[in-house]
């Protein structure tokens, strides 16, 4: 089974920026498709972004409104490595971030923000934002 390992995550003030990533061994990383979730204190886990198995100009990403125009989902296939560029960000981003696969099938494109369906999860990592 493919493993996630996310790296990145650390204290960050209002409006700075971070980025996370997230290395994938022991499995055909260019068979799934990433996602990025993220959970706060007392809250659901929750879907942040998401991208299709190709990396370069032609992968097709996917953001939730809290973070589309903040944040940039990116990956590289020959690297086996998810990334994700976080910029203005702000006290309510604070979360632990999680990276997860999801297998690709023509699926994704209805499902790529499904929890459930992902069935591959790193340990994810603390970001706090605060002054």
């Amino acid at each position: 089974q493919m493993r996630l390992v996310e790296s990145g995550g650390r204290l960050v003030l209002p409006g700075g920026s971070l980025k996370l990533s997230c290395t994938a061994s022991g499995g055909d990383f260019a068979t799934y498709g990433m996602g990025w979730f993220r959970q706060a204190p007392g809250k659901e886990r929750s879907f942040l972004a998401a991208i299709s198995w190709n990396d370069g100009r032609n992968s097709l990403k996917y953001y939730d409104d809290a973070v589309k125009g903040r944040f940039t989902i990116s990956r590289d296939n020959s690297k086996n490595m998810v990334y994700l560029q976080m910029n203005s960000l702000k006290p309510d981003d604070t979360a632990i971030y999680y990276c997860a696969a999801q297998k690709w099938t023509p699926r994704y494109y209805s499902k790529y923000a499904s929890l459930n369906e992902y069935g591959i999860w790193g340990q994810g990592t603390q970001v706090t934002v605060s002054s």
